[in-house]
């Protein structure tokens, strides 16, 4: 039988697997990737009686473990109501509050939603959320993204 060269440098191929195999790990493990969406669930939408132009929305957000929100504008007043776990939250310019079930909390028309996290790497949290908003930035929401918050 005729040893052939393939050309492949098997310990350097052996390397580049376990350099590769750890930057997967590590880029798996980021903070980034680490943290799973929290889960929003609209529960209703409607125009509200005698206030022209406006919308109520209301929702759940179920936050995982240790999940997190990027900061964010909703261009409404924003009401929030604790159901289970506990969470994070901050305004810009305001401090940050921990909130447990049966606590509120509130977002005014051009507040930044700083910080929405949740507060534990155990257990989910979930909030119940009614947001009043013009009908104009609901729907342009809606167009531009394809979701409805």
């Amino acid at each position: 039988m005729t040893k052939r060269n393939c050309g492949w440098n098997f310990p350097a191929l052996g390397w580049a697997v376990v350099i590769s195999s750890s930057l997967a790990t590590a880029l798996a493990d980021s903070p980034t990737n680490k943290d799973p969406a929290a889960v929003v669930q609209e529960l209703m939408q409607k125009e509200l009686a005698n206030v022209p132009g406006k919308n109520l929305q209301m929702l759940t957000v179920e936050y995982p473990p240790g999940s997190a929100s990027p900061p964010h504008r909703h261009h409404a007043q924003v009401f929030v109501y604790v159901l289970s776990g506990s969470l994070r939250m901050q305004v810009q310019g305001s401090p940050v509050v921990t909130l447990r079930p049966g606590q509120v909390f509130y977002e005014d028309l051009d507040d930044v939603h700083t910080i929405s996290e949740n507060a534990s790497l155990s257990e989910p949290a979930k909030i119940l959320v009614f947001m009043v908003k013009d009908k104009s930035a609901y729907e342009l929401h809606k167009s531009t993204t394809g979701n409805t918050p």
